[in-house]
């Protein structure tokens, strides 16, 4: 099946690509740009380095501006994912929704009306198993930003390796910190890793 990938840069539009890559056929990245740092939907660090990204991932990106206002961003969201409709013949989107039911219901809602197929793969997956996962398939996971009690500022520009992982086991045991960051404790960006088609 053809699918278009919503794509921030993190690491959970990553692994969802990666996903694709396995059992569909990727064709495109749709990445929004929000004015509005505490978006509800949409990740906002690094979001200017996507189109290097995409090139070296080796798909066209749909890039998208949007202020960011609290649900009228989503319809610049659903025009992003009807201009790859349209443009490259999508059948569905995938998004790396983990456990924001905000975020996963209406990129849903969007699918269904454009009668696109949604598929979060990592819905629910233990995030212990998961961050584990990425670290043994080569991703190079860099922490962007940090809120969390714990995580100082010392963490930007490290890598999510496995003295990180073990830094979280101990915070989650501590203090409840997320292990996937899904509390927003820390923001990622892929710099290389699976997806990728060039260094």
């Amino acid at each position: 099946m053809k699918l278009g990938i919503l794509f921030s840069g993190g690491k959970d539009s990553a692994a969802a690509l990666f996903w694709a890559q396995q059992q569909h056929e990727p064709v495109c990245l749709i990445t929004i740009d929000s004015e509005n740092k505490d978006s509800y939907m949409f990740h906002t660090d690094k979001v200017q380095e996507i189109p290097n990204i995409a090139k070296r991932i080796g798909l066209p990106l749909i890039f998208k501006k949007t202020k960011g206002e609290k649900e009228t961003e989503l319809n610049d969201l659903k025009s992003a994912i009807l201009e790859a409709k349209n443009k490259f013949k999508i059948e569905g989107v995938v998004s790396g929704a983990l456990a924001s039911e905000y975020q996963r219901q209406r990129v849903d809602v969007i699918c269904q009306d454009l009668g696109l197929a949604s598929f979060a793969p990592l819905w629910h997956k233990d995030p212990e198993q998961y961050v584990r996962e990425l670290i043994d398939l080569g991703f190079k996971i860099k922490i962007v930003r940090v809120a969390a009690e714990g995580l100082d500022e010392s963490w930007v520009g490290k890598y999510i390796d496995n003295k990180f992982f073990n830094k979280l086991l101990e915070l989650n045991q501590k203090y409840s910190v997320h292990i996937a960051g899904e509390g927003g404790e820390y923001e990622s960006f892929v710099e290389d890793g699976p997806i990728f088609s060039s260094k």
